[in-house]
């Protein structure tokens, strides 16, 4: 088993992706990896399975639906009937045109207020969190891959290099992180 991780960096996204194909070819194993803004494709490259985010906004996007309909039902027909522009207010099929427009807004609200909640919780960001971040330079410009060295290392860090990388950082591991 490796000893150390690698911190390779890049300048370039489109570099970083095809490196990221060359070092999944060798079967070599990424850990992570840390882009400043949202690389298209990585992943894809990353063989990273498919989010099921969107099935959860349409979930929470019925949650906030059932809420309007029975928030109007009970406000506007059971517990304060108002007679608004003629309009008669005995059931709610009768009344449900002039209430699309709450529907869709409670429908909106729910998903976009659950879906940052769940994206918080999923990806572990807590308020008050430290920043996880290894190289500074990958909020600004860089892009690193923090991956295992294997066995040999000066045949990988040659293979790194042919790959596009700008510079190579041999972090060792503690005894405990094992």
């Amino acid at each position: 088993m490796s000893k150390n991780n690698l911190h390779v960096l890049f300048d370039d996204d489109d570099i970083l992706l095809e490196a990221i194909k060359k070092i999944r070819e060798k079967k070599y194993y990424i850990n992570e990896v840390y882009t400043p803004f949202p690389v298209h494709g990585l992943d894809k490259a990353l063989g990273l399975a498919p989010t099921r985010i969107a099935i959860a906004a349409f979930i929470y996007g019925c949650i906030g639906f059932t809420v309007a309909i029975l928030m109007m039902n009970y406000i506007m027909i059971v517990d304060w009937p108002q007679n608004i522009g003629g309009k008669p207010s005995f059931s709610f099929i009768e009344n449900m045109p002039s209430f699309v427009p709450i529907m869709f807004e409670m429908t909106v609200f729910f998903a976009a207020h659950l879906m940052v909640l769940t994206f918080y919780m999923k990806s572990k960001l807590w308020p008050f969190k430290k920043a996880e971040n290894p190289n500074p330079l990958t909020t600004d410009n860089m892009f690193l891959i923090d991956m295992e060295s294997g066995d040999d290392l000066n045949k990988l860090k040659v293979f790194l290099k042919k790959t596009g990388a700008v510079s190579i950082e041999v972090i060792e591991k503690n005894e405990n992180e094992k």
